[in-house]
């Protein structure tokens, strides 16, 4: 049937399969379940892991291969002289004030910005038009004056940007294939 099934116990009430990104089958079941209660909702489950595991494989295929050290380097170098110019373009043009810009190479994150001011960037933002590269500092920057995202935070964002709708559809639309580059 399928290669290794690896099964995690713990304290839970029900039992569930997970198909992992590196294609690895997981069945997470109660501490005090059966083996064979557990063997028998694999076979019942055999038709539906083989299709998932089917669907993970055509996107792994479908990813890009991964960035390479060197490549990340190179976004980052190419980061640490970009993003704090517009940093600090747009700290001024809104009368903020910041504390250090960091630069790194995020999985999850476009930008961040601390309760003491200080700025991260992904990296990645490089592989970004620069008029999304503009959205996400500004946005970081937004977080200065107000930290949440309510409607008065969208509406610094749009005193600076009009468009940033635009720009951070974009992002939407495209950043996960840009971070999934990373692994």
């Amino acid at each position: 049937m399928m290669g290794n099934i690896e099964i995690i116990r713990s304290k839970r009430r029900s039992i569930a399969v997970e198909i992992r990104s590196d294609l690895r089958v997981v069945v997470r079941a109660p501490m005090r379940m059966k083996n064979k209660d557990i063997q028998r909702f694999i076979e019942e489950k055999s038709a539906w892991i083989e299709k998932h595991l089917e669907i993970a494989k055509a996107r792994q295929a479908e990813r890009p291969p991964a960035f390479t050290d060197e490549q990340i380097r190179g976004f980052a170098d190419a980061a640490v002289i970009d993003i704090p110019r517009r940093v600090e373009r747009f700290s001024a043009q809104m009368g903020v004030s910041v504390g250090r810009v960091t630069i790194r190479s995020q999985k999850t994150r476009w930008g961040s910005c601390s309760a003491k001011g200080n700025l991260n960037f992904n990296c990645l933002l490089m592989l970004c038009p620069e008029d999304v590269r503009d959205y996400v500092v500004v946005h970081e920057l937004s977080h200065r004056k107000e930290f949440n995202h309510s409607p008065r935070f969208w509406e610094q964002v749009e005193q600076v940007l009009p468009d940033y709708r635009e720009r951070r559809r974009w992002l939407k639309k495209n950043g996960s294939a840009i971070i999934g580059g990373l692994r």
